[in-house]
């Protein structure tokens, strides 16, 4: 098992910053702003040849209420996990109650820890340390996490104990496990779904939108498959994001959905489809990711109601039709457990690998029930297919002037190769390729020849002409 450190401390003392040094990556958002981490936040680091995990968590005060109360749960879920807590303070500012509090806490429950200064930059290891030592803490160290200086030494002297035991484990260990990402707008239940499909309070649930800012990256387990489940902050228009903290929370969302392999947009029953779901699912589709729509908030809607919602919901997502659509109730679990069948659906549909022979087969069916167009009096020729990518699944079309084949008819190749192929759930890309011509490269270089032939001939005339006129002058 690889050791799991989680990162502890109170508001803004730069946990968020050391879990991207340690991680390599920018997952945690960064910002000058207190409170901004609010759920347990994963990711996986190394030095030389010892592998770890580390957590990062919110700031805890000790003075938490309403959604503060449930980031200082998250906070102490994530030490209870971890082998060893860094507990960080802020060398700049000092000694400070809520940093005793915590080493207090973490003694009662006999848990190692380690007591990290961080913001040493500028002020001195031995100044920033000085005011640390009246708490008797064993392992004391000195950083600073914006520059990364002491990091190294630090996650050294954390993981020594393993250190002698530790493998090399070049790849992610993630058991093939399924990339599922729930998006959607703010609080149409993203993480209540989250909570219900692990069925434990994993990120924070509160009655407000936005509490969700990171995207939060979940491995489990169910019935002996892998998943791991992406829970994203909830995205609105562009004119209604007024922080610079939910802006970055909605390019992290974006970037969650190019990460997944299977994306479950939720869209909140008693509202209906808007245009920002719209957006969202433009955005899906624009990735290529495979789909499933879960209608949230079915259980409080009349009969009568119901039957105009799926309605529309036909009449308006007709484009996306080969898309599962469930109506659950996150809160409750009502139809939460028929999710994993499309999931697999879709995921076996996006990840299969497709033959040559059978696509070229496809191909020959579909154009000799609908011959392609003809352009410039030539009708346009498709010769054969072949695969060209999984996620989405990418069929490579081979023929002459393909440049001119009508969206119409790639539309039409589309949905005969998802027919066909029975492609449940995912979208599919059509590549067009035309071959080249064999003689306009040949036409290029005669042309060439042509040219050198006549620069030598003008210059042997040249210099004849010039012989002939100085024996003409000397005669």
């Amino acid at each position: 098992m690889l050791p799991v450190l989680a990162l502890v401390g109170r508001p803004n003392v730069g946990k968020s910053t050391l879990f991207n040094q340690l991680t390599r990556s920018r997952d945690a958002l960064v910002a000058n702003l207190s409170g901004l981490t609010r759920d347990r936040q994963y990711g996986q680091g190394r030095l030389e040849e010892t592998a770890f995990i580390v957590i990062d968590t919110g700031g805890i005060t000790g003075e938490e209420e309403g959604i503060d109360a449930a980031m200082a749960d998250q906070s102490m879920a994530a030490i209870a996990e971890a082998d060893v807590v860094l507990l960080l303070v802020d060398g700049r500012s000092g000694l400070h109650p809520g940093d005793e509090a915590l080493v207090t806490y973490l003694r009662t429950q006999g848990k190692a820890f380690h007591l990290v200064v961080n913001k040493i930059d500028g002020v001195g290891e031995d100044i920033a340390a000085s005011d640390f030592y009246q708490l008797g803490v064993e392992h004391i160290h000195s950083i600073a996490a914006t520059h990364n200086r002491g990091v190294k030494k630090l996650i050294a002297d954390v993981l020594s104990p393993w250190a002698a035991l530790a493998e090399a484990d070049d790849e992610a260990g993630n058991n093939g496990a399924i990339r599922v990402a729930i998006v959607g707008r703010p609080n149409v239940g993203k993480s209540t779904l989250v909570n219900r499909l692990l069925g434990e309070e994993r990120v924070v649930v509160f009655d407000e939108p936005g509490t969700t800012r990171d995207s939060v990256y979940i491995d489990y387990e169910r019935r002996g498959r892998h998943y791991t489940l992406i829970d994203t902050a909830g995205v609105r228009k562009r004119k209604n994001v007024r922080e610079a903290v939910e802006k970055f929370s909605i390019v992290k969302t974006l970037k969650a959905i190019a990460d997944a392999q299977v994306v479950i947009l939720i869209l909140d029953a008693h509202e209906g489809i808007v245009e920002q779901d719209l957006h969202l699912l433009g955005q899906c589709i624009d990735a290529g990711r495979a789909l499933v729509i879960a209608l949230n908030k079915w259980d409080g809607i009349e009969s009568d109601e119901r039957d105009w919602i799926r309605s529309e919901l036909h009449r308006r997502l007709q484009f996306i039709d080969y898309a599962d659509t469930h109506f659950i109730s996150a809160l409750h679990g009502s139809g939460v457990g028929k999710l994993y069948g499309s999931i697999h659906a879709a995921h076996d549909a996006a990840t299969r690998s497709l033959s040559t022979p059978r696509l070229t087969r496809i191909l020959e069916d579909a154009v000799s029930t609908h011959p392609p167009p003809m352009v410039n009096s030539r009708r346009v020729k498709l010769r054969y297919a072949h695969a060209g990518g999984q996620n989405p699944p990418v069929v490579v079309v081979h023929g002459t002037q393909t440049a001119a084949l009508p969206a119409s008819y790639q539309r039409y190749l589309e949905k005969t190769f998802r027919r066909e192929l029975d492609l449940h759930g995912t979208p599919i890309r059509i590549e067009l390729r035309s071959g080249e011509n064999p003689y306009a490269g040949k036409r290029n270089k005669l042309t060439q020849r042509q040219v050198e032939r006549r620069r030598r001939m003008m210059s042997h005339i040249k210099k004849s002409e010039k012989k002939a006129r100085h024996k003409k002058r000397d005669g």
